[in-house]
């Protein structure tokens, strides 16, 4: 069965999303927290860039069907009334109507050409309407992401000016019990302000993403969203494929390589269209009239009827050579339209190969960084233990702090990076379909 283009498997959710939801004129953010597949459907039903895509695949649409009607007679109806006036003198009114119809019964197949070319052109602004969808998920993905990165950032931010606080009562403590020098108690101010200072910054740029966010969404950044946090772990038809089922698969489903070939298509069947349009036709027409003549009139007759009926044929001569440069142009066209593919194809690869390594790589990183965090974490416990019990100093516990603050980072950073770089192996491959479902079952 032919896979179906992305854009149609959005009408249906977008459709009940704007009939109950209201979510088009709504000017607030919903309360409840959103999953990733709720937030892409609330944006695509607000966004005005793919709204703006989808009303020309209309059009395109619209004017393909607008070719069908070659294929059917063309009837004009007409009426008259005159007052003639000769030798300074009104006659008597007549009236008359017309009736005509003609309608093309050969041209070699121009009419099919055209109407081929124009839905090759309006499958061309479908696919190119998947690839605007397509790349505003990714980006909404990307800030989803980020705020999770953000709001982990904070977690992990208060986490670490909790320990420093501690560190800095224990040395308190210790001074006030003459086991160590002033300098400790100092030392641990330092790092408390330091926390305080990661904390702010953390919640700032936590701000900075969730208006980011809520700005793809088409609501002001000042509103407030709620967003649930995915599982660390996670599974993705993508991570089982090789490159070359991923080359594959993306032959199928890749917008930009779908849009190219249906352009290609296009300029055949228009190259085609300019060169029969320098054959014969032949066309069908006939004709009926009333008139109603004064009878004094000359040649007025007593018949008010009158038509008629006939087969037409008409070919093109000459016309300044145009017909010959719009032939050559349009061939022209064609072999440009297939460069393009072949063009289009070399991007697709490279980018399928750089997403599917960037992906590989960040699965590496976030276990490298599960690792990290969890030494530094068990470091930063021994040494606060031994500092308590006097066999390790004040510098000795900050820099197992310092340590465990890049542990946290990192592998706060790697762990969303990963669903990014997943997302992007997905639009490289044009199944960000695929990944929104993953994202909903992942979260369920």
């Amino acid at each position: 069965m032919k896979k179906l283009p992305l854009f149609m498997l959005f009408l249906e959710p977008l459709s009940a999303i704007a009939g109950v939801d209201d979510c088009m004129t709504r000017t607030t953010v919903p309360d409840e927290k959103l999953t990733l597949p709720q937030v892409i459907e609330l944006g695509l039903c607000r966004n005005p860039q793919t709204t703006a895509s989808y009303l020309s695949y209309e059009s395109a649409r619209l004017s393909k069907n607008a070719n069908y009607a070659s294929y059917l007679p063309s009837v004009s109806v007409g009426a008259n009334a005159s007052l003639p006036y000769r030798n300074k003198q009104w006659g008597d009114w007549s009236y008359g109507a017309s009736l005509s119809a003609s309608y093309l019964i050969f041209d070699f197949g121009k009419r099919l050409a055209d109407l081929n070319q124009s839905a090759a052109a309006w499958r061309a602004t479908g696919f190119e309407y998947d690839e605007t969808v397509q790349n505003y998920i990714y980006g909404v993905i990307g800030s989803y992401y980020s705020l999770l990165n953000a709001n982990a950032d904070v977690e992990s931010a208060q986490m670490l000016r909790d320990v420093a606080q501690t560190a800095r009562d224990t040395a308190n403590k210790k001074f006030k019990a003459g086991v160590v020098a002033k300098a400790d108690v100092l030392k641990a101010d330092t790092t408390l302000a330091s926390r305080d200072l990661d904390l702010e910054r953390a919640k700032n740029n936590r701000e900075i993403a969730k208006g980011n966010l809520l700005t793809k969404l088409s609501f002001p950044a000042d509103q407030d969203i709620q967003i649930a946090d995915l599982p660390s772990e996670i599974g993705t038809p993508q991570e089982t494929k090789s490159l070359d089922e991923l080359f594959e698969q993306a032959q199928k489903t890749r917008p930009d390589l779908l849009r190219a070939t249906a352009n290609k298509d296009a300029a055949w069947h228009r190259r085609n269209s300019v060169f029969l349009s320098n054959l014969p036709s032949i066309s069908a027409s006939g004709s009926v009239s009333w008139n109603d003549t004064p009878s004094e009139t000359y040649g007025a007759g007593d018949d008010k009827i009158s038509g008629s009926i006939g087969i037409r044929a008409s070919m093109p001569l000459f016309a300044g050579f145009a017909n010959l440069y719009n032939a050559r142009a349009a061939s022209v066209n064609y072999d440009r339209a297939i460069e393009q593919v072949r063009s289009t194809q070399d991007n697709a690869t490279l980018d399928i190969y750089t997403a599917y390594n960037n992906y590989k790589t960040a699965q590496t990183v976030l276990k490298q960084t599960e690792t990290l965090l969890k030494s530094a974490t068990e470091s930063e416990r021994v040494t606060a233990g031994m500092y308590k019990v006097g066999r390790a100093t004040m510098l000795d516990w900050q820099t197992a702090q310092s340590e465990l603050v890049s542990a946290e980072k990192q592998n706060n950073a790697a762990k969303y990076d990963l669903f990014v770089k997943r997302a992007a192996v997905a639009l490289a491959v044009g199944e960000l379909k695929a990944e929104m479902d993953m994202g909903e079952e992942n979260a369920k």
